[in-house]
């Protein structure tokens, strides 16, 4: 069954700013559908959406809100990649070095079309800066500047030295800093509820507050909740870090991580053209990133500090903002409005993990960090291999994947544990 059940929104800045609320029905009775999705974050309501813009009867099924999960709590940052590419390219081959770069920005194109052919208001912005916070992180930069150039890139993108950073960014941590102008920001539980309702004008159902309880198998199976049960061709699980379904084929192989949040008040026009007067999003390029933008009332949102153990901070905002003033110290004296965290998946080996559990039976999950595009272009993938067009799903499909043995919270301590080592890494 999954983890959480019937829970509203957490108390974030993007639940007390969101544009329209999504009020689905609880599932009751015989519900038939092509295909049954499984979770309302941003992969199943991007796989629902794809397969409803090609013709297919999708149902959703949600054991608490549209975008309840990381889908509508998280950075708000749009980025390019997805995690574990690289492994993925020595296993198969150079020869499909052209489709993971396509695929690495393929998240991008598929939020900008949907934001524009929606008519989603979520706070779409381009721009985006790497920061190295070490001279040794700079190499990494430079890396990634020559790789745009190799591809040609098609959007503008500058590499900045230090005073460069200094100046767009206000403060004397960064060293340097790449910066794009595809990726950007949004509001994402703003995107995750608009793509849910151009899915549902496309005749895609809805269940809320209906969290499935197990999963009949056969040749039309069945997802069970409470209440009522779907019977449908296919079924997708798309419950991420939020789901103990299928234990037999995926226990211990995604461990849920928490990471966490906090916004100020809104910032006086000054503090603004001081530390972010381009309005960008902006990451470091630790292993365990910190990252931060300015909402669209001018708020700093902060995030980081990724906790591998399981254990919660006793507060979020004891935790996160000395992080925030040794990047701005000028903001010690501003006060903190919101504080909140959620669980992401993380797998061992940092490749999103795809695979069908006989034939009918779709998962898609486990992006570690990568949340807005990877999870739109897996959703795709995912869409595109049940109607039939399977290459870049069996790219991945055909990583091998580390179950870790035990309970899923021995399994967390080793993640923590090895994690400790980036962190060491990080901090020296």
């Amino acid at each position: 069954m999954q983890i959480n059940q019937k829970q509203e929104h957490t108390r974030s800045w993007y639940a007390a700013t969101v544009k329209e609320t999504a009020d689905y029905p609880v599932l009751e009775g015989e519900v038939l559908a092509d295909v049954c999705v499984v979770g309302a974050g941003f992969t199943g309501v991007a796989t629902a959406l794809t397969l409803a813009e090609k013709g297919y009867s999708v149902v959703i099924v949600e054991a608490n809100r549209v975008g309840w999960g990381a889908s509508g709590r998280n950075g708000g940052q749009l980025i390019n990649g997805i995690s574990g590419l690289a492994k993925v390219r020595r296993k198969h081959g150079d020869g499909i070095a052209d489709i993971l770069w396509e695929m690495k920005w393929r998240g991008n194109d598929i939020v900008h079309d949907r934001v524009r052919k929606y008519g989603i208001d979520c706070d779409l912005k381009n721009g985006f800066v790497l920061t190295a916070l070490k001279p040794r992180q700079l190499t990494w930069l430079d890396e990634e500047y020559e790789d745009l150039d190799k591809h040609d890139f098609p959007h503008p993108y500058e590499r900045w030295d230090r005073q460069q950073t200094r100046d767009k960014l206000g403060s004397d941590a960064y060293v340097g800093g790449l910066v794009n102008y595809r990726d950007g920001h949004l509001h994402p539980l703003n995107l995750c509820i608009g793509e849910a309702r151009a899915a549902c004008a496309l005749g895609t159902r809805i269940f809320e507050q209906s969290p499935v309880t197990g999963i009949e198998h056969g040749s039309r199976p069945k997802v069970l909740t409470a209440r009522g049960h779907v019977v449908a061709d296919t079924v997708v699980l798309a419950g991420n870090a939020y789901h103990l379904l299928e234990p037999k084929h995926l226990s211990n192989l995604v461990f849920p991580a928490g990471s966490y949040m906090i916004a100020t008040e809104p910032l006086s026009d000054e503090k603004v053209q001081e530390i972010n007067p381009l309005d960008l999003a902006v990451c470091d390029s630790n292993v365990i990133v910190d990252y931060h933008r300015l909402s669209s009332d001018k708020r700093m949102l902060y995030g980081g500090r990724c906790n591998y153990s399981g254990r919660e901070p006793a507060s979020i905002k004891a935790s996160i903002l000395p992080r925030m003033q040794k990047i701005y110290p000028q903001l010690k004296d501003i006060r903190i409005d919101f504080e909140w965290g959620g669980k992401i998946g993380i797998v061992p080996n940092r490749i999103p993990m795809l695979g069908r559990i006989n034939n009918n039976v779709y998962y898609c999950q486990g992006y570690s960090g990568h949340g807005i595009n990877a999870t739109h272009v897996m959703g795709e993938i995912t869409a595109d291999a049940i109607s039939g067009s399977m290459e870049k799903f069996d790219l991945f499909a055909g990583m091998n994947h580390l179950r870790i043995p035990g309970s899923q919270w021995v399994g967390n301590q080793i993640i923590a544990l090895g994690m400790l080592y980036f962190r060491l890494k990080d901090l020296l």
